[in-house]
């Protein structure tokens, strides 16, 4: 048949895994570590609501914001990602206070939050994080850029720091499962 079906050619494939189309080789002290030794890291972007700020100072976090991005001088990405949202220490402890109010209006109002609480859970809230991330190889430039970028976004009126290894996990997560967190467990043995 000579691998072809019809006019379409049939590719032999071998089984691969998603790790061997991924180039990354390690992810420690905030950076990750790709096959050729380069580096991605950056700053985690603390959200903040500007809208509920007066004109003025919007106008003046804009432009602030305007210039921190005009003085990078080499590539970076600017990433949104989701996170899920776990309030179930929260839930608890609501459950707790709940059961210790014998006010009624006081339990109507902790049951309330519950509620509220439980409606996050089930419709998979997340929080969204930022992030501005960039390659480098050197490390002492690569600690540089993000003291320099801290203190911009600082200049700027956000709080940021370098990024954690959970965080560039959630970042790859997001990116190689379509926002879809993966939970497997991790299996142990019992050692008999």
């Amino acid at each position: 048949m000579n691998g072809k079906v019809g006019v379409f050619a049939v590719a032999q494939v071998k089984d691969k895994y998603t790790t061997q189309f991924v180039p990354v080789k390690d992810i420690k002290n905030g950076t990750i570590i790709l096959d050729n030794n380069e580096k991605v890291t950056g700053v985690k972007i603390m959200p903040r609501n500007i809208f509920i700020l007066d004109y003025d100072v919007q106008s003046g976090m804009i432009s602030n914001l305007k210039n921190v991005y005009n003085t990078i001088d080499y590539e970076f990405w600017v990433i949104a990602a989701d996170r899920p949202v776990d309030i179930s220490v929260y839930l608890s402890q609501l459950q707790l206070l709940y059961n210790s109010t014998n006010d009624p209006i006081r339990r109507k109002l902790i049951v309330e939050d519950i509620n509220k609480g439980n409606s996050f859970v089930n419709n998979n809230i997340v929080d969204t994080e930022y992030y501005l991330l960039f390659k480098i190889r050197d490390e002492d430039k690569m600690q540089k850029r993000i003291r320099t970028l801290i203190t911009q976004f600082a200049n700027a009126g956000l709080t940021c720091h370098q990024t954690t290894n959970d965080d560039l996990r959630i970042i790859l997560d997001n990116f190689l499962n379509g926002g879809q967190t993966t939970t497997f467990g991790t299996v142990m043995s019992s050692g008999y």
